[in-house]
Parts: C-alpha cells; structure tokens; sequence
C-alpha cells in the first residue's frame, strides 16, 4: 500500500495500491465522503496514467487543487517512486 499526504483539500491522505499498473485498492482519509468514495469507486480497477489524465488540475473552490487532484499527484508520485 502507498500513502500520500494531500496538500490544500479537506481531505489528508490518500491509500492506494496499484497492480499490474491499475488501481487496486483506494481510500481516502477525511475530505467529503461522497465525493471520495465516488472517485475511488470510478478509479478502481483503471490504469494509472489514464487516472492522471483525467483527474490533473481539476480545481475545487478556487484552492488550485482538489481531492482528485490529489490524486493525480499521489499516482505521478508513485510513478516516480517506481522509476528509481
């Protein structure tokens, strides 16, 4: 399992784990649970790079971030992780 700390939402970290390049599990802690587990719900299961294409830079309230933004983030962070 990876876990990432957001910056900037209501929620604080996001946990996920991802097999053979897709999503497999996802949680996220705090935030709005609705939204949160609507997104972990539609991203379950999908591949990484297509989860960053659709989720990066979608913007909630003007704050420049948001919980899908995050995780975005989270996965490229992952990524980077994964090349070294």
């Amino acid at each position: 399992m990876y876990r990432y700390k957001t910056k900037g939402t209501c929620s604080r970290e996001i946990i996920f784990d991802v097999v053979d390049d897709k999503i497999s599990e996802i949680s996220f802690v705090g935030g709005c649970m609705g939204n949160t587990m609507g997104v972990a719900t539609l991203v379950n299961g999908r591949p990484v790079d297509e989860i960053i294409d659709l989720l990066q830079g979608i913007d909630c309230g003007g704050r420049g971030t948001s919980c899908p933004d995050q995780l975005a983030k989270a996965l490229i962070a992952y990524k980077e992780k994964q090349a070294k």
